[in-house]
This record gives structure tokens, C-alpha cells and sequence, in this order.
């Protein structure tokens, strides 16, 4: 394939070549490494004045080469191989996502979706779907974002635009969405914690941001369909096909051994889920965490997210392969598991340089000097409520491209901002929505976010060549306009005084 084709000229043509010319993602991660052990070290000899408000103490960069944290990086380097979390949600998911596809089930649900949703609708729909998985926690990696791909492939268009517009919905809006999710007791509680800092009374409802989510998932649908549709996909024109696309869904009618299999598998994917759903009304199973609340990260009902998707593929995958005559025996069940381990290789390989990166980076304690430097110089623009927001939008952003937790990042960011601003008369509701557009927008523009490495092997499977240049290239223009546009839209929307969410205002006191 010819570079011409896989980077054309103009600015995103120049950031693929400069980004497809990085060392594989596995060695990027090892120099990476490398520099953090460096820079630890020789930071390690500066005292900084910038204070951690989670400790109260100046914050102080720990060398990763003298002998204590050396050591403890060498006798946890399997530990945090195995512990790091998108490593096993990604391996049990495909597991049952494996005997799915194997089985045909996947397919022949995308060709009969394709049958019935029209061609121009695919983008919005595949977004739409991809900010309603954050309900789910990271399923949208491992579900929607490959299935954006397949979607696009078999009505006839570029696979990678699929991707594309799928990573958009699922980690670009990843603060867009109009189902409570996860993340809102998870932000309402550091927000609540920074306020009370300095009003020791003060409490923030868990959806004091939902109306402005709601509106925002509207907008991001909008531009990502137009971004989709109108500057993604033109430009993968060229860009040619060249992966195994064995297995993946051609467009023609359903056979009839296909319609009866189908049948019978979404009979048993809505039974199990008309049984999910009982047992979560009526406690007949402990769901619910402490306060009876099931959005909380320590509900049961979200811990089990990765087995629920396990299930949720595995049985219909069975029932499928069964009625439609393609299994014979359980040993086609394991063929496809083994199948879906296959195609992970790669990703495990990647995963275990990432690993041992973000421990070090952690223990470091580089991105938290990273993330309170950014802070410190924000606060000379507290004579500027207005442009204060629209700072920490952008300094959030930056900061994302370097730690990837959202609550690691909130935690550091909240005890400063919030009650920073509470004292110019702004209520922590807006600090944390202008927070969560700065969070979503750059998630799928860095390498150093967990499931990068992940979405460049899905696009490897319809263009071999694809790097981190290529998909760098490919969602930038999602990144800058969600930035740019969702930050606005923030401004307009406070300054017509739109609802943010429930028990929220705009001003500290609420007016």
C-alpha cells in the first residue's frame, strides 16, 4: 500500500506519517518508561511548593530507580500485568463474544439490523449507541466500537469510518449521555467532597449535571455524524481494504436455518434479560450497594458488568450455532473462544508494556505534579469566572492525554477548583460539567489511554497497516471540534441559564 493512500497530504495526512513513524505501540510504551524512570529521578532532587490537597503535603516526585520502588516495580511486574483492569474486561467479554461470531450470530443480527435501519441513518445510530453503552461501564469498547466496523463494512462503507464514529460516541462522549451512568456518583462525590472544603454543609445531587448531559448528547451525536459523514470517511476513500475479512457479514437475504436461529437466540437474549431485569426489581439477587442505589461503581450489578456482556453473548451464541445447524458440538463452542483469544495476542502483548508503564507513571507521581502545576496556573485567571471555565475545559483535556482516569484526574482537580470558585460565586454543578467536556474531549486523541492499543487492532483487521498515526489522524477531527464546540455550547447554555441538572444552580449560594 502505498503511503500515498494511507496519508495524504494536508495536516491530518501530516500528523498519520509523523505518528505512524513512532516505534510500535509495545516499544512506545517501553521509552515511555524509560522517561518516566528518568525523569523521576532527576525531578526526585526538586521541592516543589505546589501542595496535594488530597494530603495536605507538597507534592514530591518519587526516583523509580533507587532501590525500594525499583524493587517494587520488578516484584509486582506480573502483578501489574494481571491486575490491570482493561486486560481481563476485554478477555472475558471476547470469550463470549468469540462464540457469538463464531456461531454466525453476530452477523446474521447486523445483517437483519441493516435490512431494517436505512443506509443515511448508520452514523447516528452507531454513535447513539455508543454514548448509551456508558451505562455499562467500558462495554462500549469491547461491543460497540468493534460492531461499528462490521456495521459499516457490510452496508458498503468504509469499516474504519465505523470505528471511528463508535470510538467518537463511546470515549469521545464519553460525558455526553441521557442514562445515568457509573460516573455520576462517582464525580458528585469528589465534587462534593471539594465543596465541602469550604461549606462543610453543602451537598451535590448525583445528577446535578444530567439536563446538560442530556442536551450534550445531542450535540455530539450532531457533530459526529457530520464529522462522520462529511470529513472521516471522504478521506478513508483511498485508503484501501486489505485485512482478513473472513467472517465478516456480506448483504444478502437470511437463509432460513439463519431466521430460525436468530429467533430462537433473541428468544433467549431477552429472557435472560427479562430474568436480569426481575431479579434487579424485586432483589431477588443483592444488586444494589449499601444505600440501595444501582449505579454506584460499588453496586454488584456494576462490578458484574464484564461477566452480564459474558453471558449476554455466550447463551444466544449457543442457541444460535444450535438451531441454525452451524455447531455440531461443544467443541465448536471452544473453537470459537479460542478464536477470539487468537486475535488477542497483540493486545495482550501491548497491555503488559502499558501496564508496567502506568504503574511507574503512578508511583511517580509525575501526573499529579502535571495535573497541580496546570491548576497553580489557572488560579491567576480567578478574575475571570468565565474564562476560569473555560480554562480548566482545556487544562482538563490536557491533562487527559497524560493520566486517563477520570476520577484520578477529578480527585486531584476538585478540591482545588471547586471551592476556588465556590469563593467567586460559582456553584460546583458548573465547575464539574465544565470538567466532564474537557474529560471526554481528548479521551481518543492519546496512546496513553488503556484501550488505544485496543481500537488500532480492531482497525488492523480491514487495513493492516493501520498505526497510532492512522488512528491519531482519524479521530483528531472529532477531538477539536467536540472541544471547541461542546466548550461553547457550555457558555451558551450558562449564560441562558438552561438547567443543569437536578437540585442545581449555576451561582454559590443558589440563587
Amino acid at each position: 500500500m502505498s503511503n500515498q493512500n494511507t496519508a495524504p497530504g494536508g495536516f491530518l495526512g501530516t500528523v498519520e506519517r509523523i505518528g505512524n513513524k513512532l516505534p510500535d505501540p509495545a516499544m512506545l510504551f517501553v521509552g515511555l518508561l524509560f522517561i518516566v524512570w528518568i525523569l523521576s529521578w532527576l525531578l526526585s532532587y526538586i521541592s516543589f511548593d505546589v501542595v496535594d490537597p488530597r494530603s495536605g503535603q507538597p507534592i514530591q516526585v518519587i526516583n523509580q530507580l533507587a532501590g525500594g520502588p525499583f524493587t517494587t516495580f520488578l516484584t509486582g511486574l506480573v502483578t501489574n500485568f494481571v491486575t490491570f483492569g482493561p486486560v481481563g474486561t476485554v478477555l472475558v467479554a471476547m470469550l463470549g463474544i468469540g462464540v457469538a461470531e463464531h456461531s454466525g450470530f453476530i452477523t446474521t443480527g447486523i445483517r437483519a439490523l441493516l435490512n431494517v435501519t436505512a443506509k443515511w441513518l448508520l452514523t447516528p445510530m452507531v454513535i447513539l449507541v455508543g454514548i448509551v453503552s456508558h451505562s455499562a461501564v467500558d462495554a462500549g469498547y469491547v461491543l460497540v466500537i468493534p460492531l461499528g466496523g462490521v456495521i459499516f463494512y457490510a452496508a458498503g462503507r468504509h469499516p474504519l469510518a465505523g470505528i471511528a464514529a463508535a470510538f467518537a460516541g463511546v470515549s469521545g462522549g464519553f460525558s455526553a449521555n441521557f442514562v445515568p451512568s457509573s460516573l455520576d456518583p462517582l464525580l458528585q462525590e469528589l465534587t462534593q467532597s471539594g465543596a465541602q472544603l469550604l461549606d462543610p454543609n453543602i451537598a451535590v445531587n448525583t445528577l446535578n449535571n444530567y439536563f446538560f448531559t442530556t442536551a450534550s448528547s445531542l450535540l455530539i451525536i450532531g457533530l459526529g455524524w457530520y464529522i462522520t459523514d462529511r470529513v472521516v470517511e471522504p478521506r478513508l476513500a483511498g485508503l484501501e481494504i486489505d485485512g482478513d475479512a473472513e467472517g465478516l457479514p456480506e448483504m444478502h437475504e437470511l437463509q432460513d436455518n439463519e431466521r430460525k436461529g436468530l429467533r430462537w437466540a433473541l428468544i433467549a437474549m431477552v429472557g435472560g434479560l427479562v430474568i436480569l431485569g426481575l431479579s434487579i426489581a424485586f432483589d431477588w439477587l443483592p444488586w444494589r450497594d449499601a444505600k440501595g442505589a444501582l449505579a454506584s461503581f460499588s453496586a454488584p450489578i456494576m462490578r458484574s458488568i464484564v461477566a452480564l456482556i459474558f453471558f449476554l453473548f455466550l447463551l444466544p451464541g449457543i442457541v444460535f450455532g444450535y438451531a441454525s445447524g452451524n455447531f455440531k458440538s461443544s467443541k465448536d463452542m471452544i473453537e470459537g473462544m479460542t478464536q477470539a483469544m487468537h486475535s488477542m495476542a497483540y493486545y495482550l502483548v501491548i497491555m503488559f508494556f502499558i501496564a508496567q508503564f502506568v504503574f511507574a507513571f503512578g508511583a511517580s507521581n509525575l501526573g499529579t505534579l502535571l495535573a497541580l502545576e496546570g491548576a497553580e496556573l489557572l488560579k491567576s485567571l480567578d478574575r475571570f469566572p468565565s474564562v476560569l471555565i473555560v480554562g480548566i475545559v482545556l487544562l482538563t483535556g490536557f491533562v487527559n492525554l497524560f493520566v486517563g482516569s477520570a476520577s484520578g484526574k477529578w480527585g486531584l482537580l476538585a478540591p482545588i477548583f471547586v471551592p476556588m470558585l465556590m469563593s467567586l460565586g460559582i456553584s460546583p454543578d458548573l465547575t464539574q460539567a465544565a470538567y466532564r467536556v474537557g474529560d471526554s474531549s481528548t479521551n481518543i486523541i492519546t496512546p496513553l489511554m488503556p484501550y488505544f492499543p485496543l481500537v488500532v487492532v480492531y482497525c488492523q483487521r480491514y487495513v493492516k497497516s493501520t498505526g497510532i498515526g492512522t488512528l491519531a489522524a482519524m479521530m483528531l477531527p472529532y477531538s477539536l471540534w467536540f472541544i471547541v464546540t461542546w466548550t461553547a455550547f457550555l457558555i451558551i447554555y450558562y449564560a441562558l441559564g438552561l438547567p443543569l441538572g437536578f437540585q442545581a444552580s449555576y451561582t454559590y449560594p443558589a440563587s
